[in-house]
């Protein structure tokens, strides 16, 4: 009969032969050589049992029944290229092995063969994964990074902490609470958070409680049976279950009834959903990303949201600054987002003015990224730039709004001249100096006295040639 032995994802070595007594003698080399062996019968089911990017190698026989070696070796590499199989071969069964070798076998050991053989070839094989898992973690990174940069855009200190606290929080399960005023981007942050985590390929599922009336919030939320209320005729799937294998984000929760939050609560305290009108407890594997533009420890301190539940979903916190205390990150996402418009709606890229860029820095940004976006959507179609509460550009006056002593202002203007400089394209370090007219040094030097980075795809070249 077969067994399916739980495969152990701390498994370095996974030995399948149908004799009982090469298969004892062999588990038993390599449990003394102080390796951890899940020893089976046959490989019936196997390839489907390994978890992705599983850490260890196999060590097959080539002949045996039902699914041989070379089935095996091409189940398993259909799953992952990149894992080591080793083929044990009788005499008779050289050419096989050297046919599996070039369909990707990592090694092959003709019988009879010493115990160092298979030792000395099992730890290389175990290097080599190490090797290959280490380097898909770091182009893993890599990629969270740039995806990050690219849907967080902007350089000020509080855009780089937010992008760090995000990469550490996504692969972990914790549930999360984004903290932003209304357009700062919290569905974002929320967003990126599931596509960084191992739940990517699960459901991600978006709603905003403010604009649910009370009377559906919890068949919404939490589903209902048949006859759970007058109109219930069939049974709904509320939005935890239909999230299940995924994330759930749940924006404006500071606006959910009390009731509702007690629900909510035993939630995430037993992950487990009830849906009205029935008696089943539905397990439930879910992340919960919460968002609100309130304090609601403040709320909690006037009654209007539960304590216990403020502090359940306290635990951690994303805080996201609103565009006005961004600085020079103004400029970078109005012309990110201007420049995306002009290429979906076919048209030339635009440049922003002096006096454009300075009206941008001006405008306190009630709206915030929301409000930046349609902005830059005008612009991008030609249209007058005019925001709420100024007048158009044209009519503004040249310079920013400035504070302090000449000197003082002085220093801040030729800051936002070189942050508008930073949101146009640049490929290097040397192109951006030619822009503002400065040597490379002068730019090295102010960029660091400015707190400005420039992140250039050829800026460590430029670097190089500057210093040599």
């Amino acid at each position: 009969m077969t067994t399916e032995p739980y495969i152990d994802s701390q498994a370095q070595v996974i030995l399948v032969d149908d004799d009982p007594h090469l298969r004892q003698a062999l588990s038993q080399t390599l449990d003394l050589a102080g390796l951890k062996v899940v020893a089976l019968a046959d490989a019936q089911g196997l390839a489907e049992r390994i978890e992705p990017d599983w850490p260890g190698v196999v060590v097959s026989d080539i002949r045996m029944p039902g699914i041989d070696g070379l089935q095996l070796l091409e189940q398993l590499h259909g799953r992952d290229s990149e894992l080591p199989v080793l083929l044990i071969t009788g005499h008779g069964d050289v050419p096989l092995a050297v046919q599996a070798m070039r369909a990707g076998a990592y090694d092959f050991l003709e019988k009879p063969f010493a115990s160092d053989a298979l030792l000395d070839s099992v730890r290389r094989a175990l290097a080599l994964r190490r090797l290959v898992l280490d380097n898909r973690s770091l182009r893993l990174a890599l990629s969270d990074r740039q995806q990050l940069a690219t849907r967080l855009v902007g350089h000020s200190p509080a855009m780089q902490r937010l992008r760090e606290q995000i990469g550490a929080l996504a692969g972990t399960r914790a549930d999360v609470l984004i903290l932003g005023e209304t357009g700062a981007g919290k569905e974002v942050v929320a967003r990126a958070l599931h596509d960084l985590s191992s739940r990517r390929d699960g459901p991600f599922v978006a709603i905003n409680a403010g604009a649910l009336a009370e009377s559906v919030v919890e068949s919404e939320l939490f589903g209902h049976e048949p006859g759970a209320f007058t109109g219930a005729q069939k049974r709904r799937i509320g939005k935890f279950e239909f999230a299940n294998g995924g994330t759930l984000f749940l924006d404006e929760i500071e606006s959910m009834s009390l009731d509702v939050q007690v629900k909510l609560l035993r939630l995430l305290q037993e992950r487990v959903v009830e849906r009205l009108g029935g008696n089943q407890l539905i397990a439930l594997d879910i992340r919960i990303i919460a968002a609100t533009k309130e304090d609601l420890r403040t709320s909690a301190d006037q009654g209007r949201f539960r304590a216990d539940l403020y502090y359940r979903l306290n635990v951690a916190p994303l805080r996201i600054p609103p565009l006005r205390d961004r600085g020079d990150d103004i400029l970078v996402l109005f012309q990110h987002y201007a420049d995306a418009a002009s290429q979906r709606h076919g048209l030339p890229p635009h440049s922003l003015q002096p006096a454009q860029r300075a009206q941008l820095l001006r405008h306190p940004w009630p709206g915030n990224v929301r409000e930046l976006q349609n902005a830059a959507e005008r612009f991008a179609l030609g249209l007058e730039l005019a925001l709420d509460g100024q007048a158009p550009a044209a009519a503004a006056s040249a310079a920013p709004m400035l504070a302090g002593n000449l000197s003082e202002q002085v220093e801040q203007f030729e800051r936002s001249l070189i942050a508008a400089e930073l949101a146009q394209p640049h490929s290097s370090m040397r192109s951006l100096a030619e822009a503002l007219g400065v040597p490379r040094k002068t730019l090295h030097d102010k960029l660091r006295k400015h707190g400005l980075h420039f992140e250039g795809a050829s800026s460590g070249t430029d670097d190089h040639e500057e210093h040599r």
